[in-house]
Formats: structure tokens, sequence, C-alpha cells
């Protein structure tokens, strides 16, 4: 297996330099990891870098569901309602410790936008489009029925709900376990290297790129057959600088969400409902918290530092007041918040929420193939469609021959035990084994729920615990510096974790003793420390501006 290691990023760049691979890949957020996953199962040799942390774009910064696409029913976008669909449902089995089925209530009140007779008619195709499994099919409930789910939902004209599945995710850690198979399958990969400028044959033909190491500042050469460019809202820089920027173009939207502590916002139900302005939003019990959102506004900023603003507190507070007018939620109980954008393929005259979320490739003149919008759930699908061109581009070229897609039932890291069917016979003799390593078994449950099959080796490094962070804590910063490439602590604190986003105070309280460790492994100068240290405090004001109260 390819290393995968914070320690050796150096010599995995170096590696890149003495090869020339059939692919190298751009972006490593979901699309990038799926394309690089899918090609490197197939034999091809595989490079990719990513210029900051992996998923640290649109890839963490998402509404964390994996859609079966309901909303396009509306738009009568008929197919990318199948194709989600059934997409999903390989998505969860081929990961169910990323994903979880997530009951989704959809309360009609009079005058709002589905009523009983829509509701349950589009719930009903929805059903028959996305394949869902007979457990899974939609339910149609009464008021009292929704009022025992909800109790402090809007009452005043509520006729029922529909009651449908939907599947939570972790979008980051999903594209991590990704990414670690792909690098399982022998793909090259690295994060914190930046391509910024392409290398041309004598025919113009795009054969390789400069990147530059985000942290030494070293430049290296990395040369390939075909270069995809999945860089998600940076796809329109990368494209300029090829040259082959055309008519077709990027409008990014951005997307908030608000975080509260559930004895603020106690929801144990997840729910989907209608604004005051006819959109519909999220709330989705998590952990302990309750997260709502998000926003559809276009964006023009850059997109790696953006986050919420009082315009966008106060949108998710009237919607949240709209439909829980019981609640009482004021800014001040807002514990955290992520700000994201979509990359969305510009359509004339359209708001951000009527923009398709289809994906499309485009090839420049050049050769360099670019993946452009698309959603976290058909991240397989846009994957193999784009390795599809890319073989047969290296097939007229005269390249051997390469094997079919071999992703649609391939486990990802984590997600080897046999099915979703036996996620929970799984995480329960783990739980059991954490025991004789001295946790408890919550403890256990939770490492195994989040690591899945990966878990072992997890616990491997419980015993190395000597310094001053929790034992479990020690062991997860460990295994991530290890086995994840995390060579930051706001790696490890938002996108292997979580915890910045969904439990602020344990980042507030264990951020120094994460910086001294990772700073005595990864062997950091007082300057390279003081740089991490401003880094994650940089992203911690961002998410927990918000209960501060800071205005724009």
């Amino acid at each position: 297996m390819k290393d995968f290691s914070g320690l050796s990023r150096m010599n995995v760049l170096e590696e890149m330099e003495q090869k020339t691979y059939d692919l190298l890949v751009i972006g490593g957020g979901i699309t990038g990891a799926g394309i690089a996953l899918d090609a490197a199962t197939r034999g091809l040799k595989v490079a990719l870098v990513e210029m900051n942390d992996f998923a640290s774009g649109t890839s963490s910064r998402s509404t964390k569901l994996v859609h079966g696409g309901l909303r396009y029913l509306k738009q009568f976008e008929i197919k990318e309602v199948a194709d989600l669909g059934k997409e999903r449902a390989i998505v969860y089995e081929n990961g169910p410790h990323v994903t979880t089925p997530e009951w989704m209530l959809l309360p009609f009140h009079t005058g709002g936008t589905f009523g009983k007779f829509s509701t349950s008619i589009g719930l009903m195709v929805y059903d028959f489009l996305a394949g869902v499994k007979k457990s899974e099919r939609r339910k149609m409930l009464s008021i009292d029925e929704t009022l025992k789910k909800v109790p402090f939902i809007k009452k005043s004209g509520l006729k029922g709900s529909g009651y449908y599945v939907e599947y939570r995710t972790d979008d980051a850690r999903l594209t991590i376990e990704v990414m670690k198979s792909a690098v399982e399958k022998g793909a090259t990969v690295v994060n914190y290297a930046k391509a910024d400028k392409f290398l041309y044959n004598e025919e113009g033909q795009v054969i390789g790129i400069e990147v530059q190491d985000r942290f030494s500042e070293k430049r290296v050469t990395v040369k390939a057959s075909k270069i995809v460019n999945a860089t998600g809202p940076w796809v329109d820089e990368l494209r300029d600088m090829d040259g082959s920027k055309t008519e077709k173009h990027l409008r990014l939207s951005k997307g908030v969400h608000i975080v509260f502590d559930e004895s603020i916002f106690p929801l144990h139900q997840a729910v989907y409902f209608d604004t005051p302005d006819g959109r519909m939003v999220f709330a989705i019990p998590r952990n302990g918290k309750t997260y709502v959102g998000t926003t559809d506004t276009f964006y023009e900023g850059d997109p790696a530092d953006m986050y919420a603003t009082q315009e966008d507190r106060d949108y998710l507070l009237k919607a949240i007041l709209y439909m829980f007018p019981d609640l009482k939620v004021t800014n001040s109980d807002i514990e955290s918040s992520w700000a994201g954008v979509r990359p969305l393929i510009h359509e004339e005259g359209k708001a951000p929420s009527e923009i398709s979320r289809k994906d499309e490739i485009w090839e420049s003149n050049s050769g360099l193939i670019t993946i452009a919008g698309g959603k976290l759930t058909g991240y397989r699908k846009m994957a193999e469609t784009v390795v599809n061109l890319v073989v047969s581009k290296l097939n007229e070229s005269g390249s051997q021959d390469f094997a079919a897609c071999q992703t649609k039932h391939l486990p990802i890291s984590g997600g080897n035990m046999g099915g979703s069917s036996h996620l929970e016979t799984f995480i329960q003799e783990k739980s059991k084994k954490a025991e004789s390593y001295g946790l408890t078994q919550e403890q256990g449950r939770k490492l195994a729920k989040l690591y899945g099959t990966n878990v072992d080796t997890v616990f491997e490094y419980l015993p190395e615990q000597k310094g001053e962070l929790p034992v479990t804590m020690h062991a997860q910063l460990l295994y991530a510096i290890h086995h994840e490439m995390t060579v930051q602590p706001v790696d490890f604190f938002i996108r292997r974790t979580g915890e910045l986003l969904f439990d602020v105070e344990i980042v507030h309280k264990w951020k120094d003793a994460v910086i001294k460790e990772m700073a005595s492994i990864l062997n950091w100068s007082e300057e390279e420390r003081d740089q991490a240290e401003e880094a994650l405090d940089h992203e911690l004001n961002h998410a927990t501006r918000v209960a501060a109260g800071v205005n724009e």
C-alpha cells in the first residue's frame, strides 16, 4: 500500500516527480477522490494533488446528507432523481460507517410549498424512481402523529406530514475514506500541494503541472498522459490558467448552516420545512446538537475564506421561528456555523435555487478535462463517467487496455464489513473490544462508528497515551497523522473529527495540547507552530463569531 502519512508528504511529492502517470487529478474533494479511486482500481497509474487539505472546500461544508434528490421532482428532473436515488443506496452500502439512514419529516401547512396530496404523490413517485427499499418507503402522518414527532412545530395551518428517508453523512470523512481507498489501490496522493502552472508539449497538449508545496515552497513537476481538473469552485481558475475558459462558467452559490445545542433546540426528528420566502431548509439532530441550513445566495468572494454573515444568520433564524415559533431562539444561542459554496454551472436569469445541480464534463483544445457541477451523492457515478472518458483517450493513443469500472460494489476504506446489515453487529463487537483497552463501551461504539473497520488500527494507538490529551483523542490524532495525511490542527478538528463544527468547546479545551503534540511529532519550528495555531484560531473565529454576535 502507498504511504498516506502526514510525515511522508515530501517523500510523496518527490516520488511524483520521478514518474509519468496515466492520470493526474487536480482537486482533493469528493469528486477528485472518487476519480482517483475509480482510475486506480482499473489499473491506471494515478496521482492527485490538493492545494489545501482534502475535503477543505465544498466537500466538508454541505448539509451532510446523501440526498435522493426529492427537491428535483419539483423541477421535473426525473432522471436526476432516479440516478441520485440509486447512487445513494450504493454510497450507503459501500460505506455504512459514514452514512446513516435518517427519517425525514416533511410537514405541510395551508398555503405551504407542499400539500397533502402533492406530498403523498411526490413521495410515492420518489420511492419508485429512487428504488427505495420497502422498509424505507414513505408514510403519511396525521396532525397528531406529526406533533408527536415534533411537538413544537408550527401548529397553525398544520395538515399533517410526509415521512421519508434521507441519508445523513459526514461529508469530510466520506471524502477521506474514499481518498484512503484510492491510496490503498495504488494512487499517489498529497495535500497542501498547489498546481500553479500547466506544462505543454510542442503540439500544445497539456502533459503536466508545476506544483508548489504550500509549506516549504519547494516546486516539483508532475507529468501525466491525461489531466483532470476536479477543483470544484476553482475549476474556472484552472481553465483560465489553461486559456480554455469559454462561455460556460461557474456561478458560486453560498450555503450557510448554524448549530445549536439540543438543550436550546431539542430536536430528535429531522425536518425538511418551508421558509417564509418559499424555499426549503433542513433541521437535523446530530449527537446532541441540532444544525439548520442551508441558505442559497450568489457569492463572488474567495471560496476558501467565507463565513456566516449577520444576514445569513438572520435568514436562518427567521426560518426557524417561522416553523418552530415556540423555540424563541436568538443569535446568541448559536454555538457555531459553517459556510461553503456550491459550484453551479451558470444559467442566465436563474436564481441560485433554480440552477440545475447536474454535472458537466468539458475538454479543452489542450486536452485538459474538467468536471464541474454535480452533487455529493453522485460522486461515484461522476467519477465513472470521467474515467471512462480518460480510458477512451488513453486507448486512442495506444495505451494498454484497462478494466471496466469496479466501484459499484467496492467498499471504501473502513466500510469492509459485509454491507449495512452487518454494521450494528460490528459496532457491538468493537464496543466490547474497547473495554480491553480500558475504554467504556460507549467510547468504543463512537470510535467504531467513526472509523468502521479501521478502528482496530485506532485501538492500537491507545496504549501510547503519555501526554495531556484524553486517551481516545490522542489515539485519534496519531491515527489521523499516520494514516490520513493530517498535518495541521485544523485538519484534525474539522475534517477528521468534526469537533470544530459540532462540539466547539472540545476544541477550545484541547487545542493547545493538540498543537503541542503535533509540533512534537511533525518537528515544527516555532514559526510553523505559530502558523498552525493562527490557522486554527482563524477557523474557530469564523465558526464561533456567530455566538459572539460579530457583525460584518
